[in-house]
């Protein structure tokens, strides 16, 4: 085994060996220099068996005593979390809280004491067959954030049935200096247990870039790939590795010039943080000093903590659909306001923009015991949904106007493509306000501004008329983008035509930034095209002054505006806008791009 000393950039390689290069998805940005360890998880065979009527109630109790077995363990994980960083423990901290909830008389615990009742087989293969009829429900909603949980499910499956079989976990333990870790799949709960002191990073056959365990790599600040097919086959303990998690690539058994090279790029990614972090503090102003905001958009009430360090001058875009999501009944009010109340107040003194449930389509909630339509991305979904269950709407906004007696909040409508709509929501809205009055609950004063989201064409087209019902516009480039083309980005065959550059969805973009500049009211972008430092100069260009993003963009896009001059940048914008060719439109972003750095 080579062992890696106390520098991670030097490493030897042993002769005779070959460079193989692997590539992935990276997750979590970072170079890592060290050296292989497999982490090979205990794969447990699930026996199947039936058992005799009068064994039910010993088996039973069997399955009570490992489930009592995994909240202990989970509890001592649980405390573990409270020694982590902040964000990192956290987000922990909601995790296994949640396993805490699936191991306490859910539908998962119900269930696999049914099977052996009444199939009459043992914990065992009744904890795997409750498992496996739970994933398949969540897969086949089709929806990213699900799809994700997944993964937590079959976690908790996984330490049932080992407690059943007295099977012992192997934690990581005797890791080399320097460790990059290589695995089939690891584990929110794996992830807590690695130590950044010993580990360097990791890379996956499996997971997701929505998974906890990604989340957790990144407020750890490891960097991470997954996706890495092939990585386990021929990769042994103790060789040398290279792993890149911003361009997803794993290097075994680097030769010296290679090692040299990520050398000097990690050495160039170190310089380039710490350069980035200093710029927390620093407003984000063009050369010629126009003062751009840039906001947070976030999905977890865990992500608050890093809106705080990063330098965001608030939260552009809270998805609500987090409140709703791995449940069998709706939020009440009072949750609801709890929840943003405690966002706003962290945010001290800052904008919480709260969106409006995003339900329907691929964002199936089983709650709302909503019938999927033929085209669900067409369908009964955001606001059409809301108004649909003025109910559900009704309960929302009740939350939202309590939780802003505690600091400024927006709130933001998906989906909008009429003028009816806004009228709608608004004539909603009173009727909330006349029920608190009753209530004698506080509420905001003056009411929070209302605005709308400009994701589908027809809202873009409209935006004169809509401007002067809405108090702000977002722009939402990623679904705009997908309506306007006529792309799903989740459909491999076709996501390469996925293209926010394409004349027609830049003109939708101009046409709304003007009209909300003609009726005086803020306008913000809020897709992804937001975060790229690539897309910053036209997107000013174009009149935009409010941008709003994930939060490890910010310093990335802060340092893009401080390189700007805004009177160039709206004169190239201008000259994009005459052309009809996307090719030429990127060349010319990008050739402005190349000779401001």
């Amino acid at each position: 085994m080579n062992q890696v000393p106390d520098d991670p950039t030097v490493i030897a390689v042993a002769a005779g060996d070959q460079e193989r290069v692997y590539h992935g998805l990276g997750v979590s940005p970072g170079i890592a220099i060290g050296v292989a360890h497999r982490h090979d998880a205990a794969h447990v065979a699930v026996p199947e068996y039936r058992i005799l009527r009068e064994k039910v109630d010993s088996e039973r109790r069997r399955f009570t005593e490992a489930v009592t077995a995994a909240q202990g363990q989970i509890a001592k994980l649980q405390h573990k979390a409270q020694d982590m960083p902040a964000s990192a423990g956290e987000e922990l901290g909601y995790l296994l809280e949640a396993y805490q909830q699936m191991l306490n008389g859910s539908r998962l615990v119900r269930g696999v004491e049914h099977r052996i009742s009444e199939d009459r087989i043992n914990a065992e293969a009744a904890v795997q067959r409750e498992i496996d009829q739970i994933v398949q429900g969540f897969a086949a909603m089709d929806d990213a954030y699900l799809a994700a949980r997944i993964e937590d499910i079959r976690e908790v499956g996984r330490r049932l049935v080992r407690n059943l079989t007295k099977t012992p976990y192997r934690p990581f333990s005797m890791l080399p200096k320097n460790a990059v870790i290589l695995a089939e799949e690891l584990s929110p709960a794996d992830t807590a247990l690695l130590d950044p002191a010993n580990v360097a990073g990791f890379a996956t056959v499996l997971g997701g870039a929505a998974s906890h365990t990604a989340i957790m790599a990144r407020s750890l600040g490891l960097p991470a790939v997954i996706g890495m097919a092939g990585i386990l086959v021929g990769a042994k303990a103790g060789i040398p590795i290279v792993l890149d998690g911003a361009e997803g690539k794993v290097i075994l058994n680097p030769r010296p010039d290679t090692l040299v090279a990520y050398r000097k790029r990690r050495a160039e990614f170190l310089r380039q943080r710490r350069q980035l972090q200093r710029l927390r503090k620093v407003p984000a102003i063009t050369l010629d000093g126009a003062e751009i905001s840039l906001q947070a958009n976030i999905e977890l009430p865990v992500e608050i903590t890093s809106v705080l360090t990063s330098g965001a001058t608030g939260v552009g875009l809270l998805r609500s659909e987090f409140i709703y999501m791995n449940r069998d009944d709706l939020p009440d009010e009072d949750e609801q306001y709890s929840v943003f109340a405690d966002l706003v107040q962290r945010l001290d003194g800052h904008t919480l923009t709260i969106r409006t449930l995003d339900a329907g389509g691929e964002k199936a909630i089983p709650a709302l015991r909503v019938a999927e339509g033929l085209n669900p991305a067409l369908g009964l979904r955001a606001i059409r949904l809301s108004l649909k269950r003025p109910e559900i709407l009704e309960t929302q906004l009740a939350a939202i106007l309590r939780a802003g007696v505690h600091g400024p909040v927006r709130i933001l409508l998906p989906m909008v493509s009429t003028v009816d709509e806004l009228l709608a929501v608004r004539a909603i809205l009173d009727g909330v306000v006349r029920r608190l009055k009753r209530r004698h609950l506080p509420f905001a004063t003056p009411l929070p501004p209302i605005g709308t989201m400009i994701e589908v064409p027809g809202a873009a087209l409209a935006a004169d008329s809509l401007a002067w019902h809405s108090d702000f516009f977002a722009i939402g480039t990623n679904d705009l983008t997908q309506y306007t083309l006529a792309i799903d980005r989740a459909d491999e065959s076709v996501a390469h035509l996925y293209n926010p550059l394409h004349p027609a969805v830049l003109r939708l973009v101009q046409f709304a930034a003007e009209a909300a500049l003609r009726a005086r009211i803020p306008v913000s972008v809020c897709g992804e095209v937001a975060g790229d430092p690539r897309f910053t100069a036209l997107l000013l260009g174009l009149g935009i002054r409010d941008l709003s993003m994930a939060v490890a963009s910010i310093p990335v896009v802060k340092r893009r505006i401080r390189s700007l001059d805004l009177v160039a940048a709206t004169r190239r914008a201008r000259v994009i806008m005459d052309q009809s060719d996307s090719a030429r439109i990127g060349q010319l972003l990008d050739d402005f791009n190349q000779d401001a750095d």
